[in-house]
């Protein structure tokens, strides 16, 4: 019996860009605002994005009903785990700017929501996605464990 999670669905790699593009929206939104409630909001969604998975990300949602039906299938596929890590990132930079904007400090509220804009404008734009990015070059920096290493090893 393995201990490892079950593998998640391949997607459709346009999904996480529709997504960037209604992220990049609403940031533009939160800067030109100071709303710290819209902010808090998109939290929410990298939070459920980050934590269920993109099956239920809301953008996600969005995207698979009202655009995907629209569009001829994807040429190819994507492994989800750097999407949902950038669903982390993302989650990080907003929490951290709702808290800044908060606390009435929101010249490091701009600052940090701004870094998060310019991440999801590279991948609405650019169809670059930085949060992926990390994740592979962490995943290519982590030390490679060899199938005994990951066997069962009862406590001393």
């Amino acid at each position: 019996m393995s201990n490892s999670p079950a593998p998640q669905p391949f997607i459709d790699p346009r999904g996480p860009r529709f997504g960037a593009v209604i992220t990049s929206i609403v940031l533009i939104v939160v800067l030109a605002t100071g709303s710290a409630w819209l902010l808090a909001a998109q939290t929410l969604v990298f939070a459920l994005s980050a934590f269920s998975g993109l099956r239920f990300s809301p953008y996600g949602l969005l995207y698979r009903r009202l655009v995907r039906p629209r569009l001829g299938p994807p040429t190819e596929l994507e492994n989800p785990a750097p999407p949902v890590f950038a669903q982390y990132v993302g989650l990080g930079f907003t929490l951290v700017g709702t808290v800044f904007y908060l606390a009435g400090w929101n010249a490091a509220g701009i600052a940090v929501t701004a870094c998060a804009l310019a991440a999801a404008f590279l991948n609405a734009a650019f169809d670059y996605c930085l949060g992926c990015e990390v994740y592979l070059l962490l995943h290519r920096a982590a030390p490679r464990r060899r199938p005994a290493d990951q066997a069962y090893r009862p406590a001393a």
